[in-house]
Formats: C-alpha cells, sequence, structure tokens
C-alpha cells in the first residue's frame, strides 16, 4: 500500500499488517494515529509519532480506541418509524417532508443540527445546502455549546475567528496561565508536552485559575481557586494594574488597535481596590498581586482557556477580557505568545471554519459583510441562499418546542442528552415536527424521538479532515470497510440536496472533491484562511496530505506583523462590564454546580463506554462535594443523593473531595439514560446563554442536595447486560466479559437468589449457585456458575468493593481458590483498589503499597516498578497526588529511575486479606 493511502487491503496473508495514519476521534488537541489492521480483523492502535500534535503519544481514551471499534449497538439500515426501508424511500421521504415543511411554512421552518465529530467535508455539505440553496440560516452545531463564546471574542478582537497560537507558544512560554481548563483529563496530551517542557525549563511557571483544585494543578507553580463565573473580573484587574503599574506597549497600542481607552475606563470602574478584588473574586489580596507580578516578569506568556470560560452567559466577555490583556501587553503573534482557546472536539475547528455555526458562511465569512457574502453566494450559484444568520443551538431547540421548526435534521450528536433543560425539551417535543437523525449507534436519547434513522459511517471508516486546535488541518483516512448499508455523512446530505432539485451543486464523488472545491472558496475570499492553492490538490495529493497548519503559505506566523483582520487592520480592545452567572444560590438551591469531563470519558459515552478498559477508572458518576458540606448535610461518602436545580433533578451518588471549595458541587456531563437514567446532569442547567455568542451557562447552575431513601444497596456483575427497572437507583458499566450494576432498592426482597434468578432466564445449563446472608449487617451474597463459568455475582449491603469480583468475569474457568473467594469478595491479598493507570490497569493499593514498601517517591520510580504513567501518561497527575500524601522522601531529585526492580502485583500485594 502506498505511504498516505485512504484504504487498507483486508485481505492479508498470515503474519502481515497493514498501517494507515489517521486522526484521533476524540478532543481537539488531534492527535495523528496509526491504525494497524491485522489478519482476522484486529485492529491495533498506536500514536503517529511523526504527527505534530502528539508525536506518538496518546492519552488513555486514545490508547483504548481498538476497544471502541465493533458493531455492536451500529445503525446499519434506514428506517421508517422504527421500521427497515431502502436508501432510496428513506431519503425520497426526507426529500417530500423537508420539502412540504418550506412550502407551507418557508426556508426557516427546517433546520440542521450537526457536530464537531463530523468531517470538513462533511460540514461543508451541510452548509451549502442549508445556507446556499435551502435558503435558511438554521445549520448550527453542538460546538455551539462548547466553543462559540471563543469563537465570538476572537471575531470582536480580531475580525475573524482566527486562534493566534500553536502548541509549541506553549513549550516556548515563559508563563502560562490555564484559565477554565483542566488540561491534564481533558487535553491530556498537551498536559504531557506542557510538563515535558516544564521538565526542560524549570523557570517555565505554570498558574492555574479554576474553582476546583484539579488533577492539572499538580503542575501549577500558583493555584487560583476562583469563584466560579468570575474570571472577567479578575481579567479585567489585571488589565487596570498592568496598565496603572506601566505594563504595556505603547507602540503596539498606537499602532495596532483600537478601542483601549474605553476597555481601561471600564476595567477602572471594576478594579478600584484590591480588597473588593478580593471579594469580587473569592481571592486573597496576596494572591492577586503574585499573579500580577508573576505576569510584569514574564513577557512570553500564553494564556490557555477553555469551558470553564466559554460556557458562561458572560464567556465572550471573559474571551476578550483575556484577549485584552495580550493587547495591553503586546504579547500576541510573537513565539510563546497569546491568548489561546482550546477546542474540545476533534473537528470544532473545522465546522467553525467552514460555516457549521448559524451566525456564519463558508470560509469565515460573516453574514452583513455584503462584499464576502456576495462572494460566496456568486460561487455556489446559489439560487436562494441564506441573507441572514438562523438559530442558535438553545433558540433552534426552543423553536422546536414551539412548533416553528417543522422539519430537523440531527447528525452525530445527542442533543438529548447535551443541551440544558433536556427535560423541558422532551416534555414540550411537538408530535407533528418531523425528525431525522444520522448516526452511527441505533439507541440513543435522540434517535428515539426521530421519524427516520439514517445509518452513517464511524469513525475508522470515515474519509476526509479535521481541523484541531491549534489551526492544523489532518487527513482522517478509513482503515475499516463500511458496514452493511452506512454511508458517509456528506453522501447523505449530497444525496438530500440532489432530490431537493440541486444535482449539479451536489454532484461530489469522493471527499477530495469537496475539499477542492471548498479550498477554492477560501482562495476566493482571501483572508486569514488558506489551504494553499486548489488546483494542487489532485485527488493524490489530498490523499497524501500531510498535517498542516493554515495559513499554509504564509510568510510568518499569525498577527507577526500586527495586522488584524478587520475593516482598518488593527485588533479591537472591548470594553467590557463584567457579570456574575445568571443563577444566585439562596436558602432554596445553596450550592453551584459544576460539570465537565472525567479523565478516561467522552461526551455522552456512546463511543467509551463501550470500552471495559475506560470505563474502569469512572465506571459511575459521583456529585463531589466539600467534607465539610458532607458534614452539615449529614452526609457520607458514597451516599445516594438527589441533586434538584430549579430545571430539574438527578440522582447518584456523592463523593467526599477536598479539592472542591465550600458551597459547591462538581458532577460529569457524560452519563445518558443507556448507563444511567438518573444521571443526565442537564437536567440541572438552565437555558440561560450569553447574549452575543448563544453558548449556554453549563459550569455554575444552582442546587440542594438531599438523602435518597432506599432499603438495599449493592452491586451485581453480570455476563450479560440485565434490566434493572424495579430499582430506585442503576448504574451499569462494561467490565471485562460482562457488566457491573450499581443499584439502590427499596423494595423487601425476601429470596435474593430468586431475585437475581429471575433476570437470567436468558441463561440455559446447569446452574450452581453460592449463597451467604447475614440478616443482622444487613450482608446478602449471591453467586451463580453456568457449566463451571461464572454468570453473575450479586452483593448486598456493605463489603467489598467489585474492583477484584469484575477481574473474574474475564475468566472463563475459575479455580477451587478463586471459587471460594468469590462470597468474600476478594482473594487474600488481591484487591487492586481503584484503577489510576488504565493503560497497564494498576490499582491505587497496589501503588500506593509499592510506594510505602520501596520508596518509590517520583513518578520516573512508580513507572519503573509498575509500568504505571508510563505509556499515556494521563494518571501522573493522580500518581503524583499518591507519592506526595506518602511524604516519604525530602530528597527527591536525588532519586533515579533505575533503582527498584520491576514489581509484579504478587510483590506488592501479598500482605493482606
Amino acid at each position: 500500500m502506498a505511504a498516505g493511502g485512504n484504504k487498507m487491503d483486508a485481505t492479508l496473508r498470515p503474519g502481515e499488517t497493514a498501517t494507515v495514519k489517521t486522526t484521533c476521534p476524540y478532543c481537539g488537541v488531534g492527535c495523528g494515529i496509526l491504525a494497524s489492521l491485522g489478519p482476522g480483523g484486529s485492529v491495533t492502535i498506536k500514536g503517529d509519532p511523526d504527527h505534530p500534535a502528539n508525536f506518538g503519544r496518546l492519552c488513555s481514551k486514545g490508547s483504548a480506541l481498538a476497544e471502541t471499534l465493533g458493531m455492536e449497538g451500529r445503525l446499519l439500515h434506514p428506517e421508517v418509524s422504527g421500521r427497515r426501508t431502502t436508501w432510496d424511500d428513506a431519503l425520497d421521504l426526507v426529500t417530500k417532508r423537508f420539502q412540504e415543511a418550506i412550502d407551507d411554512h418557508g426556508s426557516d421552518s427546517v433546520a440542521f443540527y450537526v457536530s464537531g465529530q463530523i468531517l470538513t467535508e462533511d460540514y461543508y455539505i451541510a452548509n451549502k445546502l442549508m445556507k446556499g440553496f435551502i435558503g435558511s440560516g438554521n445549520i448550527d452545531t453542538n460546538s455551539r455549546l462548547c466553543m462559540a463564546s471563543a469563537v465570538a471574542a476572537h471575531k470582536r478582537a480580531f475580525g475573524t475567528d482566527t486562534v493566534p497560537c500553536d502548541y509549541t507558544d506553549l513549550e516556548e512560554a515563559e508563563l502560562v496561565l490555564i484559565v477554565g481548563s483542566n488540561l491534564a483529563w481533558c487535553h491530556p496530551v498537551i498536559y504531557q508536552r506542557l510538563l515535558a517542557a516544564k521538565s526542560a525549563n524549570p523557570s517555565m511557571q505554570v498558574v492555574v485559575i479554576d474553582p476546583r483544585r484539579t488533577a492539572t494543578t499538580e503542575i501549577a507553580d500558583l493555584h487560583l481557586p476562583i469563584l466560579p463565573g468570575r474570571d472577567g473580573f479578575l481579567f479585567s484587574w489585571l488589565l487596570a494594574e498592568l496598565d496603572r503599574k506601566g505594563c504595556k506597549d505603547t507602540t503596539f497600542i498606537d499602532q495596532h488597535t483600537d478601542g483601549f481607552d474605553d476597555a481601561i475606563a471600564a476595567a477602572r470602574c471594576y478594579a478600584e481596590n484590591i480588597d473588593s478584588m478580593a471579594d469580587e473574586t473569592g481571592l486573597e489580596p496576596a494572591q492577586l498581586i503574585q499573579l500580577r507580578d508573576m505576569i510584569m516578569a514574564s513577557e512570553r506568556m500564553v494564556t490557555l482557556f477553555s469551558q470553564g470560560i466559554n460556557q458562561s452567559t458572560s464567556g465572550t466577555d471573559k474571551g476578550n477580557a483575556i484577549i485584552n490583556l495580550h493587547l495591553l501587553t503586546g504579547r500576541i503573534g510573537k513565539p510563546g505568545m497569546g491568548p489561546f482557546s482550546i477546542t474540545g472536539q476533534p473537528n470544532a475547528m473545522g465546522g467553525r471554519e467552514v460555516g457549521g455555526l448559524a451566525n456564519q458562511l463558508a470560509a469565515h465569512v460573516d453574514f452583513g459583510d455584503v462584499s464576502r457574502e456576495a462572494l460566496v453566494h456568486a460561487f455556489w450559484s446559489s439560487k436562494k441562499p441564506a441573507m441572514g444568520p438562523g438559530l442558535k443551538a438553545v433558540d433552534l431547540f426552543e423553536a422546536v418546542r414551539a412548533g416553528k421548526i417543522k422539519a430537523l435534521l440531527i447528525m452525530a450528536t445527542n442533543p438529548l442528552v447535551s443541551l440544558p433543560d433536556v427535560d423541558g425539551i422532551k416534555s414540550d417535543w411537538p408530535d407533528d415536527v418531523f425528525v431525522v437523525v444520522v448516526d452511527c449507534i441505533r439507541d440513543t436519547a435522540t434517535s428515539a424521538i426521530a421519524d427516520v434513522l439514517m445509518p452513517a459511517a464511524a469513525w475508522a471508516e470515515k474519509d476526509g479532515t479535521v481541523t484541531n486546535s491549534e489551526r492544523r488541518v489532518s487527513r482522517q483516512r478509513s482503515f475499516l470497510p463500511t458496514p452493511d448499508e452506512a454511508r458517509p455523512d456528506w453522501w447523505i446530505l449530497a444525496e438530500l440536496g440532489k432530490r431537493l432539485g440541486h444535482r449539479a451543486a451536489f454532484a461530489f464523488e469522493t471527499p477530495a472533491e469537496i475539499f477542492r472545491e471548498y479550498a477554492g472558496l477560501v482562495r476566493a475570499v482571501d483572508r486569514d484562511l488558506d489551504y494553499g492553492d486548489p488546483a494542487d490538490l489532485s485527488d493524490g495529493a489530498y490523499d497524501a496530505w500531510e498535517p498542516a497548519a493554515w495559513p499554509l503559505n504564509a510568510k510568518d506566523r499569525l498577527f507577526a506583523d500586527g495586522t488584524f483582520f478587520t475593516d482598518n487592520g488593527k485588533a479591537r480592545f472591548i470594553a467590557i462590564e463584567p457579570r456574575s452567572p445568571k443563577a444566585v444560590p439562596d436558602w432554596r438551591y445553596p450550592f453551584v454546580l459544576n460539570t465537565g469531563r472525567y479523565r478516561d470519558h467522552w461526551h455522552t459515552l456512546t463511543r467509551t463506554a463501550r470500552s471495559a478498559t475506560l470505563s474502569r477508572h469512572r465506571a459511575e458518576p459521583t456529585a463531589d462535594i466539600n467534607p465539610e458540606d458532607a458534614d452539615t448535610l449529614g452526609l457520607e461518602d458514597n451516599d445516594l443523593v438527589r441533586l434538584t436545580s430549579p430545571s430539574g433533578q438527578v440522582m447518584m451518588p456523592i463523593a467526599l473531595d477536598g479539592s472542591i471549595p465550600v458551597g459547591q458541587v462538581f458532577a460529569p456531563m457524560h452519563w445518558n439514560g443507556a448507563y444511567n437514567k438518573t444521571a443526565e446532569i442537564n437536567r440541572l442547567v438552565a437555558p440561560a446563554t450569553d447574549p452575543v455568542s448563544g453558548q449556554p451557562e453549563s459550569k455554575a447552575a444552582v442546587l440542594r442536595i438531599e438523602p435518597v431513601s432506599f432499603r438495599h444497596r449493592g452491586f451485581a456483575l453480570t455476563r450479560a447486560d440485565m434490566g434493572f427497572t424495579d430499582c430506585v437507583y442503576a448504574n451499569r458499566s462494561r467490565i471485562k466479559g460482562g457488566w457491573l450494576h450499581r443499584l439502590a432498592i427499596d423494595a423487601e426482597v425476601q429470596d435474593w437468589q430468586s431475585w437475581l434468578a429471575s433476570r437470567l432466564d436468558a441463561f440455559n445449563g446447569d446452574r450452581h449457585w453460592l449463597s451467604f446472608a447475614d440478616e443482622a449487617k444487613g450482608q446478602y451474597r449471591v453467586a451463580v456458575l453456568e457449566n463451571g463459568e461464572l454468570q453473575a455475582v450479586l452483593f448486598i449491603g456493605k463489603g467489598p468493593t467489585a474492583d477484584w469480583l469484575s477481574e473474574q468475569f474475564g475468566t472463563l474457568e475459575l479455580d477451587d481458590h478463586t471459587r471460594k473467594a468469590l462470597l468474600l469478595g476478594a482473594a487474600p491479598g488481591a484487591d487492586p483498589g481503584p484503577l489510576v493507570c488504565a493503560c497497564f490497569g494498576v490499582g491505587q493499593k497496589i501503588i500506593a503499597k509499592a510506594i510505602d514498601d520501596h520508596g518509590l517517591c517520583s513518578t520516573d520510580l512508580v513507572g519503573a516498578a509498575l509500568k504505571a504513567g508510563t505509556n499515556c501518561g494521563s494518571c501522573l497527575p493522580e500518581l503524583r497526588r499518591l507519592i506526595k500524601s506518602a511524604a516519604i522522601c525530602q530528597n527527591r531529585a536525588a532519586c533515579q529511575p533505575a533503582t527498584p526492580p520491576a514489581l509484579s502485583e504478587t510483590d506488592v500485594i501479598d500482605v493482606e486479606a
């Protein structure tokens, strides 16, 4: 196979493998991947050592991608009203219903809602169809929920949505401010690059500004636990302070910016004295002064920001407050300097470039930019172009609820989990709206409302391009055949365009053709984007495309000459009025909720929950609260609670965490009804949005916490997936060889063996039951073996965790020693504790004991002994915490990684039962 080829020959001779270079489908880091297909269809995933985003590194999610590639749960055929149909019939029906809506109610009665999971070529076709030929701006993307405020801030300051930094700037900086980002968990490969740079340059300083003490703060020289949503106040104060102290680039301000006087005047209004700013931000005056002095002393400064800034009702202003600081000091357009918005999804940037957001056209052209708008229309030969912005995500679904949208196509996203106020959306969903869902997964919360389901190609089967957070365009190449009747997203949209009467405009046969046309439009617009000369993009050149950051033909870095993309070429200071979050805690809802990601999970679990490896680190969502709050509420660790906000309620266990400030709660955004029917966190989030960007405030809901009553609590492990519909609470997660269910039951159960047996009817064979009961302690334990193989285990009451038992489901045959230990819940000395290192399956107790017994006082020593932390590095912050808590060595710098021998689990856990 030629280098860079986009197809893999699945017919291999014994011992042969074929490898394709592609791109990871998770976060916006955009890591390069080597996907190898072996005989029999086995897939191996490794990092691409030549890709400039990751140089071979992968996080735990990327490393486990091969575990997520099976056909289980795939949507493989078109369906209408739940019944299989043909592509022609499905497409004809969709065309008919969309055309009827347009004819009867106008173009704005139809809409597309798409995703940062689709490729740039998919995005281009969707945007061209809706805005160029249907004639509405009603196409928006789930990137609205994560990056829209950064987009709006860039456009206000620079004239275009231009990210001025790349990853090397983080490595060349003297000072890195990380604001509203748990980089270690959400973008682990960039965190590892930053960690390596700091190790190589000890004078580099890192400041983390975040209400929580997260894994990212392990790298920080200074952690500032700011109050939720108060970043605008902090950066306004910094702007005024640096101006007062003379830390500004007057020449740059005079020659290359507008709006300085107004921005400074506004900032001074909110920074009159340090004590009032301390009250506003929740920070100590000494911390504010320390941050100010660090900024003044470090010319090469990067401010990296993400969802903690963006997901706010003042997210755009916060983004501009950060940019203002860089404009004041002239720290932009030079190595190691600049405001750096890091994206959440693999192609959030590509979607922004190509017009996936409702308020812009393709190629970074805005509605209202008359000459360029006309250029786009002429390029497309549009007969009925959209003449203004469409509805943004939250407003779009409000319009559905109000009956204004009559036909809606949803592609590669799960909005009935990810949108705010999902209970309100579901309860008010009109019966007469026609819904088309294009996805690779059959059963999601969103597919349940679909009239038509269309099967899409999945990540390993797709071919096109994506753009990462540093503007680097990489090829996504297919390495598995598209199964059954699944089709690429662009093909589905192009077929719809043809049937709507626009055959010539959508007569594409390959992704290369689409990208060539798009690159031609970019060349015609001629602004910040530059993908090279379309004439040079032959099919072969497209196929062999190497990762490259736009603008491809630039002689220098963006903004190096102080020229921006505004009408007069000057950057704009934006005068902002800092605002607190819209929701305010009171006696009814005294806590503030912060939502976010777990290290090993992604979005709404439709991919990562397929992996037993990724489910081990956090198998269940928890509401993390400070121990002081738990004491006040009379709660203990792992108690089941109900969280209630003005928008709705959820149920999950609590986890006591001293890194969470008093009065705050953190909970993950991943869980959906397929894995936990009571933990969809966006039920709690109100549909309040930023007035400029339309992005919802997902980081500052208010809530109360109440205990949940039940009779029994425990867990079940089953070989096959079981339904536990009669439980007060049930969470399911994959384990090797089966499923782990964590349960709370309010019914009075007299016979636990019968209770479990009623859920095992699918099994037929010679069953052998083991049981134990201690009614005084409320403990009941049941195990069932079928033909010698462990089929299910049920533990009710306090006792051992599920960790050791979960491992036994990966064993087909149990020896006598293991069988006797089943009802104990652990073999002697074999409890590894909660998982820390997903790559090598190393548990917390194993690591802690090795640290204590063998004096492992650095992560290098732990890695040499147990391999933990030596692959993706995602667990390194947790390893550091364990080492710090052990406090075993006062001279860690003198320790050498080669000191300890390699240890096995039996070397470490051979003492305690």
